[in-house]
């Protein structure tokens, strides 16, 4: 998309939400969702404060500082110059003037993290001007974390591969049990990693390879000094998340459980059920919300997936959201499935992708069942293959 075409759509859903602008704002590269947005290059240096407007009707605004001049000379608009702080406080109040209620990637009470980029004081800063400051959270979601055709051809493709190094990596577990070779779970992790190579796929770590208490931990990683061996009657967690090495890929993120043996404790398999059907649920609740036409917000989808878990007795057990966005960042600025670390009001909107993937974590071992949903128009789907027991390995 051209960069005319993508101010004229900022513009037109700016006028449907009634805010005045949005203004960009960054400083030492605090804001990457701004550069990604504008199709603004992260490498080049900004070490003073930078603005750019988008108002909802007329020409953008730029402030800049004179040493840096060109750093955002990629976007249309009329630029402004400042160098002290008298300038600046001048140029930002002239680039303000009119306005009444301004976008910023801001989030009252931080109450969404992932898009809270600018500080306090530039809020601060901004208000002093009598501008009210809105969160940007929806138009993050709409200009950011809403997927172009191409880029869910890419997170599709990249689940076919890594399917099946998920079941290559499980089958390599079950010939080492077989033949009484010894594995650890630092080389599986190596094993997965050096398939992800061989396919041309990226990560920046992980892959999650867990034996039991270890799976109680939902961010556990192995290393090569601290790593368990898999071993019969153990149960076995693989999380893992990967993208093609392209531009503008997008990540595919899955969880899969075995057990080593074909005697599973019975306490396991009900464990699994318990949390492939609050993993359903919360498919079912999402995919319920497109079909109606019905908004349908990522707290609503915890909940449906939480209730499950809770009514079972495993509430306190359940200890994470239940999904969160996906995008080029394996974890997005979309929508998340959350009411439990955040309240996330934000929709559910067509052409994103976030991860379902509930876990019940108990003080010997851990299960969690993750795959991926893709929102659509008028329904949503499930973008990979869908773990329905517990693997016997």
């Amino acid at each position: 998309m051209s960069t005319t075409s993508l101010i004229q759509r900022i513009q037109k859903t700016l006028r449907e939400l009634d805010i005045d602008a949005w203004l960009f704002f960054d400083h030492h590269h605090r804001d990457p969702i701004g550069y990604q947005v504008l199709n603004l290059k992260l490498e080049q240096m900004a070490s003073r404060r930078w603005y750019y407007l988008i108002p909802k009707e007329g020409e953008p605004h730029s402030l800049v500082h004179k040493i840096e001049s060109r750093i955002i000379d990629s976007l249309p608009g009329e630029k402004h110059v400042y160098s002290g702080w008298r300038t600046h406080q001048e140029g930002l109040g002239s680039l303000l003037s009119g306005l009444k209620r301004v976008a910023m990637q801001y989030s009252p009470g931080c109450a969404i993290p992932y898009v809270s980029m600018v500080d306090a004081g530039t809020i601060e800063l901004i208000r002093s001007f009598d501008v009210d400051v809105v969160s940007a959270a929806d138009l993050i979601q709409i200009f950011h974390a809403t997927l172009s055709a191409s880029q869910i051809e890419s997170h599709l493709s990249a689940g076919v591969k890594m399917d099946t190094i998920r079941k290559a990596a499980f089958d390599q577990v079950s010939k080492a049990l077989a033949h009484k070779q010894p594995l650890t779970e630092f080389q599986l992790q190596t094993w997965v990693r050096n398939a992800f190579d061989r396919e041309n796929l990226f990560t920046d770590h992980g892959p999650i390879v867990a034996v039991n208490a270890n799976a109680s931990d939902p961010h556990y990683e192995p290393t090569e000094a601290s790593s368990s061996p898999i071993q019969a009657n153990d149960l076995l967690l693989l999380d893992m998340w990967a993208k093609h090495k392209a531009p503008g890929s997008v990540f595919y993120d899955i969880t899969w459980t075995g057990f080593c043996g074909s005697s599973v404790p019975s306490e396991m398999d009900n464990v699994f059920e318990i949390v492939k059907n609050s993993r359903d649920a919360a498919f079912n609740r999402a995919r319920f919300g497109r079909e109606q036409a019905s908004p349908i917000h990522g707290f609503e989808v915890d909940d449906a997936a939480r209730a499950v878990i809770v009514d079972a007795g495993f509430g306190d057990f359940f200890v994470h959201r239940t999904g969160h966005s996906i995008t080029e960042d394996v974890h997005g600025t979309g929508a998340n499935m959350d009411n439990l670390e955040t309240h996330d009001v934000r929709q559910i909107l067509p052409n994103t992708i976030f991860s379902v993937e509930p876990g019940i974590y108990l003080k010997d071992f851990g299960i969690r069942s993750e795959f991926n949903v893709l929102a659509q128009e008028n329904t949503a789907i499930v973008t990979g293959e869908i773990q329905q027991s517990l693997l016997r390995l």
